[in-house]
């Protein structure tokens, strides 16, 4: 095993990654620069969501929120069909898929944002928003809790249903076993043996 990974587990401020691309909404909705308001709203409607991408061919040229739908949109009283989304689109930030929570994060509150668009191979791919990390964080900090007190030696216990990514494999299991300064995956123990 990499001593760098022992040596992270031994750290009780150790990070338990969970990837950008493992909790984005994919494939992306998207819609046109003149696409109006009423044909958006509509789309966000039937989909359920609260974003399109604004996409001129294959290129993403911005985003419309649905809060971009009230601010900018309705508060003109003017009829929604009359006004496109290019009037009211705001840039897309993106962030890589390999990219962790933690940058997601950072990067939503250093552009004051919501969403972002989620990158592969030069592509976006899929959308990220804050509620979706907000999601995911009691369970991070559960495992992380749980973690750091077997190495501190507070879990009376060696063996059992431990969630994490495997030191061994980096696949994520929900039967890790400590030993040896390691959380190993089941699959891996029986390799092993």
């Amino acid at each position: 095993m990499d001593e760098r990974l022992k040596s992270k587990h031994r750290d009780a401020n150790m990070n338990t990654k969970v990837l950008v691309r493992d909790i984005m909404n994919s494939p992306i909705i998207s819609a046109s620069p003149n696409s109006n308001l009423k044909q958006i709203s509509e789309k966000m409607k039937q989909e359920r969501i609260g974003s399109i991408v604004i996409l001129e061919g294959d290129k993403p040229v911005g985003i419309v929120t649905d809060w971009d739908v009230v601010s900018d949109g309705l508060s003109k009283d003017i009829p929604p069909s009359s006004i496109n989304a290019s009037e009211i689109m705001k840039k897309l930030h993106t962030i890589e898929g390999e990219a962790t929570i933690t940058e997601a994060a950072r990067l939503f509150r250093k552009h004051n944002i919501k969403r972002l668009g989620v990158v592969y191979k030069e592509k976006v791919v899929g959308i990220i928003s804050a509620s979706d990390v907000i999601a995911v964080t009691p369970e991070l900090i559960d495992v992380v809790s749980e973690k750091s007190a077997l190495l501190r030696g507070e879990v009376g216990r060696t063996r059992g249903n431990i969630s994490g990514y495997c030191d061994e494999c980096g696949e994520w299991s929900d039967l890790l076993e400590y030993g040896d300064g390691t959380f190993i995956c089941e699959e891996c123990r029986v390799g092993a043996s």
